[in-house]
């Protein structure tokens, strides 16, 4: 999955890097297994914009993932890759025993015509589920269940994988993509391997309308804001922000304070992740 360059031809095309798409065998997706998808621009049920940022972007069909791997002792075949607008991995489109067909997380290494199942028999390599209890310590896992039967809701973004560190009674030790030491019930389930699209985080897009065509509108600095609409806004000139720390534009802390609030879990954590250092 190599990272195709740009020639300079324009201002934007100077930097600018993509995909070279290598890895996709098919354009269009299964249409029995994609929906409309309706876009909300950020905003609520109540018309009010809770996620700032958001609106415009292409027109995207969501295409329906099987995180769950919850059809057990039956192989499938990898019938194509292909590209997935709603997420930063590539998707495997599979076909069961029995005719029916799956969109799953294309793992790093899976091709098409290799055969996966889920399963305690299924074998350790890339593509196959299996509960935690049946993966050998050291394995590197993906799109991983929080609770049983829920889904993969842990390491499904390009690139990332977990790591199996341990077993402890009921509980498995996992080494999050974060960095993060926790333990999970050992009865949910994962997927061998790292997901595919390594080269997903190399990608400089070069100029603002790609970023647009995403989905993503553009961000005001709140120093450049009036002291009504940030804490950060105000003043003559270019100025300092004028307090001890950053603040959101509703005068929270913006960097170091920890936001984590779910007591509940807090001790299936054992060890957090580390001080990302400020360049």
């Amino acid at each position: 999955m190599p990272v195709k360059t740009y020639k300079p031809t324009s201002p934007g095309r100077r930097d600018m890097t993509g995909h070279a798409f290598e890895e996709i065998t098919r354009k269009k997706p299964e249409k029995s297994l994609t929906v409309s998808l309706k876009r909300t621009g950020g905003r609520n049920n109540m018309g009010r914009i809770t996620v700032r940022h958001r609106g415009g972007g292409h027109r995207r069909r969501y295409r329906i993932i099987d995180f769950k791997r919850d059809k057990l002792d039956m192989t499938a075949e990898v019938l194509s890759i292909e590209y997935d607008p709603n997420r930063s991995a590539r998707i495997a489109l599979v076909q069961y025993e029995d005719g029916e067909k799956r969109y799953i997380i294309a793992p790093l290494g899976l091709t098409v015509g290799n055969v996966i199942e889920a399963g305690p028999e299924a074998d350790v390599k890339p593509g196959n589920a299996k509960k935690l209890r049946d993966i050998p310590l050291g394995t590197v896992i993906h799109n991983i269940e929080l609770y049983p039967g829920r889904g993969g809701q842990i390491a499904r973004a390009a690139g990332t994988s977990a790591q199996l560190l341990g077993k402890e009674g009921k509980y498995a030790v996992l080494r999050m993509p974060s960095g993060e030491t926790r333990r999970i019930f050992i009865e949910c389930m994962a997927t061998i391997g790292q997901v595919g699209n390594t080269d997903h985080g190399n990608i400089k897009l070069g100029k603002a309308g790609r970023k647009r065509w995403r989905g993503w509108r553009p961000t005001v600095r709140g120093s450049a804001m009036d002291p009504a609409s940030h804490p950060h806004g105000g003043g003559e000139g270019r100025s300092p922000i004028g307090m001890k720390s950053p603040k959101t534009p509703w005068g929270q802390p913006a960097l170091g304070k920890r936001t984590r609030r779910n007591k509940a879990t807090d001790k299936y954590i054992i060890r957090r992740r580390g001080k990302r250092r400020r360049r």
